[in-house]
């Protein structure tokens, strides 16, 4: 039985390394890390013009309210260009945004639906700034969160710049708050991340790049945001959370809905670190190859992680005691959460915990697209309820 013990041994080590090990070695580290001070000298404008692009397919419920809170971010208006490129949209999308023409929004319409990175591939003639600036049609953008994320630009060694995702209700009771605590724990992440180099992967609601990292060609079947990051890296560049530059998400109303979005993402990420597979060279690319490896593949590595100390356990129960010990006191746990799971009060507690099985479980079918290469080129926007107080 040493077989079994040693790899529930390893995969327990694995499992604290990842959610706990990472973030306290980045803690350490970015306190012993000389702060960077090259504001001066790097030739960009205090208000460089910007290129605001975002993507859409059938929005039609939302992107009015989307492009009147752009219209209000505070940075010059004749520093900025805004550009709405639809995918194809059939929802009446393309003549509401028709109808922003006079108040500078720009519209770019493909003749056939190609999916997202190609929609962004295909803005890319049209775009005007120095520095591009990628949103959601779901999210809303604080007022300040565009000239935080400009500042950051300041430093010549930052190429992207990546916005503070905040997880926030949706207008009825039905909001996911295990998702909240997800994208808590991830912008925590990527905070001591910035602080012990940069992050390696921007979020894809909110994030500025430098025009010539953007003009790039990216494959239709990967992620454009976490390839920016990449890309970044390998043109000698940093990418950096801002946390100050604020960007509010509304929670899925549905876990179907995250499920799939997840499978979705983690698919064309695990395609976009395939194509930048170099980086995970830690002879060439060092700490940030250390950092891609803990943060993204190990965190995708986790449910087949888990999978093999489940095994084990398994293995252990005829011949050990504290293993079926443990399936006990599981099973009691889990009795015991399904009971809770009928007062309200504990609902959300346990809505956490439902969501991470769930995104383990999506991880496991995204490793399985990716090897049979069954990763839609298309996407399906995330379908978010409005916007309800910001909190």
């Amino acid at each position: 039985m040493l077989v079994p013990a040693g790899l529930l041994a390893l995969s327990l080590i694995f499992l604290l390394y990842s959610g706990l090990g990472y973030p306290a070695l980045l803690a350490l580290l970015s306190r012993f890390r000389r702060a960077r001070r090259r504001a001066e000298g790097t030739g960009m404008a205090a208000s460089p013009r910007v290129s605001i692009t975002i993507p859409v397919y059938n929005e039609a419920a939302v992107i009015a309210g989307t492009l009147e809170r752009i219209l209000e971010i505070d940075y010059p208006a004749e520093r900025r260009q805004i550009l709405v490129v639809s995918d194809a949209s059939t929802d009446g999308t393309d003549e509401i945004v028709g109808r922003f023409a006079g108040r500078g929004v720009e519209l770019v319409r493909l003749p056939e639906r190609q999916g997202k990175t190609a929609a962004e591939n295909a803005a890319r003639p049209y775009l005007t700034g120095e520095i591009i600036v990628n949103t959601d049609a779901s999210i809303r953008i604080h007022p300040g969160a565009l000239t935080r994320l400009v500042a950051a630009f300041a430093d010549p060694t930052v190429g992207v710049a990546s916005g503070r995702d905040v997880s926030v209700a949706n207008l009825d009771d039905r909001s996911n708050p295990g998702e909240q605590a997800y994208v808590g724990y991830e912008m925590w992440v990527r905070g001591l991340e910035t602080q012990a180099f940069g992050i390696v992967g921007a979020s894809g609601c909110l994030y500025a790049i430098r025009r010539d990292l953007h003009l790039r060609y990216v494959p239709e079947m990967t992620s454009r945001d976490f390839g920016a990051a990449l890309a970044a890296r390998q043109q000698g560049y940093r990418a950096v959370s801002v946390g100050d530059a604020v960007c509010y998400v509304p929670r899925s109303g549905s876990l179907g809905r995250e499920y799939r979005r997840k499978v979705r993402t983690v698919a064309r990420g695990l395609r976009t670190l395939w194509l930048h597979r170099d980086l995970l060279d830690p002879v060439r690319y060092g700490r940030f190859a250390w950092m891609l490896w803990s943060h993204k593949v190990f965190r995708w590595l986790l449910p087949w992680v888990g999978l093999v100390a489940a095994v084990s356990v398994a293995a252990l129960v005829p011949v050990e005691a504290w293993p079926r010990a443990a399936i006990g006191l599981g099973g009691a746990a889990v009795g015991a959460g399904l009971v809770a799971l009928v007062s309200r009060r504990s609902r959300r507690q346990f809505a956490a915990l439902a969501y991470a099985l769930l995104a383990n479980v999506a991880v496991i079918e995204a490793w399985l697209r990716f090897l049979v290469r069954s990763v839609p080129a298309v996407w399906e926007p995330t379908r978010r309820p409005g916007v309800g107080t910001a909190r």
